[in-house]
């Protein structure tokens, strides 16, 4: 028998024994009388109340029995006592014995875990090198595909070590769960673009060199760029996967150590995202354009940044370029002085159009940029192209001398007919100010771009063009909004949608929104050259609000302000009006006096937003907005007229939902891109930023 097995004292219900009276059987609990008796009287007869032994018996055995029963209550309470005690020393035993057990495991548990994630480390540290290495090597992708393997090994062993039993086990406890969960979920995105993305680029970079992007025999490989398409695609959908995985982690409940890499990590996916999307595009696209499917012809215009239109520049000079099998060959140039003023739009546009702009864009060919929206401008200059030469072009391209100065990266200096180089470093202020100084009248200007347009184009169909810095110079151009491309055949023209060479309006939804900001010319000049201009936008508290702006109550919500601010600087000597040219100043023929600069700007607000306030902070700055409505965006217009050294400002403040990325559209300029994203409130005097 067990220590701890009850005694036979131990059976007895805890409470009872011989002190304790009972009911007698065959006897009610609740009347302890003999029958025939009152309650109230229980001494038995021939007995009074004082006298309570029997009669007979002596009154020593009476109280040797009551000291019995006390030792016997006694022996219960002790046995009683003694066996809780053992009770309770077995439970404590068992219970020490499990918590021992728990927190020999939880050791256990967070050893393995601990040298499981630092072996993943390891793995994810090899993986990180390779793939700088391999970004390193991206001039040679035979190289780079080596590097692959490696990488994807260590990628997977990384994985395995992150996602056994005991990792997932953890992966649900408070506060450790959300960490480890985390790490596991990069792990595994990374592990997945590098087996379904990486793998299967490396398997066709193998036998790809960036040779085949120059034309061989005057004709490029239009085969070996299509056969590109189905492993670009499966890559693009590989790293859209890990990408909305990984965006799917709530990074506020990470540690910062932890929580930063996630970002970056979700950074790099979304960049590698960008990549694929593009090549998928490029490989699907760049075949049909080459002509590999039959000839094509395409209208390219160069915008001129020195009279600013919402996409970059007025239109002056333009090519024709024939395509087929791969080959190129400029067939045609023209300059928008040769163009007629159409009595009508050319095509329909629509009332809100006409409401902000008029008919500019319809009629006139150096305006159709003027509509921030190259899917209506591309139409407009092929059907006033095919008016003036006969012939309907496939697809229209507009880029600015910025991106010339970008693909002279590639062609490193070109000679110009004229005998004087023409180089990355110089091509902007030559092409945008000194073709004016050093001629005076238009047409020599004109045959000064049409040459220039002609060697810089026969430079790049020869294949002189580095191919690796002649894609970085293209991309950068697109990143910027100087580059556009529009389609005549609506199934390429969809190949476009979302990126930005499509140059359509800003878009506003779950994830961005966007101010568009887009600048116009008033002069009828270059002054545009001696013009800053600078934006920035981001979150601010409704604390900083231009209170005089506000409807009364307006200031008490707290919802963070969408806010963008507008600069414009000039930058033109103080005798402009007399030290330059008439062909820049615009002499006086648009209303303007000579050396002022006169800007029309268009400022789109995001979609379904409610002005809060609205603030243009020069004297000279009108304070009253015009407004208009393009396809569902409110829009104001700001007119300003700068002296030289003036500058204007224009702040506006905007109520919509906070999205994870703000930013602006804007008018590429020679020093500042078409696309500004989020920084810091940009009202200065901001005590609480959002």
């Amino acid at each position: 028998m067990h220590d701890d097995a009850a005694t036979p004292e131990d059976t007895a219900p805890e409470g009872s024994g011989d002190d304790e009276i009972t009911a007698a059987p065959g006897r009610d609990e609740s009347s302890t009388a003999a029958p025939g008796r009152d309650e109230t009287d229980t001494a038995e007869p021939g007995r009074d109340e004082d006298n309570t032994a029997a009669p007979g018996r002596d009154e020593s055995s009476t109280e040797l029995a009551a000291t019995r029963r006390a030792v016997d209550a006694e022996k219960s309470r002790r046995a009683r006592a003694r066996s809780r005690h053992r009770r309770e020393r077995t439970a404590g035993i068992v219970a020490a014995s499990v918590l021992g057990a728990f927190l020999l495991l939880g050791v256990a548990g967070v050893a393995w875990i601990g040298i499981r994630g630092a072996l993943a480390y390891g793995h994810v540290a090899d993986a990180q090198r390779a793939a700088e290495n391999l970004a390193g090597s991206l001039t040679d992708p035979a190289a780079a595909a080596e590097a692959v393997p490696g990488m994807t090994a260590d990628t997977s062993a990384a994985r395995a070590l992150t996602s056994d039993p005991v990792w997932n086990a953890a992966e649900h406890l408070p506060w450790v769960g959300p960490q480890l969960s985390a790490t596991a979920t990069v792990i595994a995105a990374v592990d997945d673009v590098a087996a379904t993305a990486l793998e299967p680029l490396a398997q066709a970079a193998s036998g790809f060199s960036l040779d085949t992007l120059r034309p061989q025999g005057g004709a490029f490989d239009v085969a070996a760029i299509a056969s590109l398409t189905d492993v670009a695609t499966t890559a693009t959908d590989s790293l859209a996967a890990a990408s909305a995985s990984v965006d799917a982690i709530d990074t506020t409940q990470l540690l910062p150590a932890l929580a930063a890499p996630v970002t970056e990590v979700s950074d790099l996916l979304t960049n590698g995202l960008t990549a694929a999307d593009a090549l998928r595009r490029t490989a699907q696209l760049l075949p049909l354009a080459l002509g590999g499917e039959g000839p094509r012809n395409y209208l390219v215009m160069f915008q001129n940044n020195a009279e600013w239109r919402s996409l970059g520049g007025i239109v002056g000079a333009m090519a024709m370029i024939h395509t087929d099998g791969g080959r190129m060959d400029l067939v045609d140039q023209g300059s928008s002085s040769d163009f007629t003023r159409y009595p009508d739009p050319v095509l329909p546009l629509s009332d809100e159009v006409l409401g902000i702009f008029v008919d500019k864009p319809g009629v006139y060919i150096q305006n159709v940029t003027q509509i921030p929206d190259y899917t209506v401008d591309g139409p407009l200059a092929r059907e006033m192209w095919l008016r003036e030469t006969g012939v309907a072009v496939d697809g229209v391209l507009a880029l600015d001398p910025v991106t010339l100065s970008y693909l002279l990266e590639a062609t490193g200096p070109i000679t110009l007919p004229t005998g004087e180089q023409l180089t990355s470093e110089n091509a902007i202020p030559l092409l945008l100010n000194d073709v004016y100084l050093r001629y005076p009248e238009p047409r020599d200007q004109d045959a000064f771009f049409a040459a220039t347009a002609a060697v810089v184009f026969q430079t790049i169909a020869d294949g002189a063009a580095d191919p690796a810095t002649l894609i970085q110079a293209l991309a950068r151009a697109g990143s910027e909004r100087r580059l556009f491309m529009w389609s005549a055949d609506p199934a390429e023209q969809a190949i476009l949608d979302g990126t930005t060479i499509q140059g359509g309006l800003s878009v506003t939804d779950d994830t961005r929104t966007q101010f568009g900001v887009y600048l116009n010319d008033g002069t009828g000049s270059k002054m545009d050259y001696y013009t800053e201009a600078t934006a920035s936008v981001g979150w601010c508290a409704a604390s900083t609000a231009f209170t005089e702006n506000l409807r009364p109550g307006e200031y008490l919500r707290e919802d963070p302000l969408a806010t963008v601010s507008v600069t414009l600087q000039s930058t033109a000597p103080a005798d402009a009006a007399t030290s330059l040219p008439e062909y820049i100043t615009g002499g006086g023929s648009h209303g303007v006096p000579p050396g002022v600069t006169r800007t029309i700007a268009y400022l789109y607000l995001p979609t379904g937003s409610e002005v809060v306030s609205s603030v243009a902070g020069d004297d000279k700055a009108a304070t009253v907005f015009g407004t208009g409505t393009h396809d569902g965006r409110d829009v104001l217009i700001w007119e300003t007229f700068l002296d030289p050294g003036e500058s204007a400002t224009a702040t506006i403040q905007v109520r919509t939902p906070q999205t994870p990325v703000l930013e602006t559209l804007m008018t590429p300029t020679i020093g500042g891109s078409g696309l500004v994203a989020a920084r810091a409130c940009p009202i200065p005097t901001a005590a609480n930023e959002g």
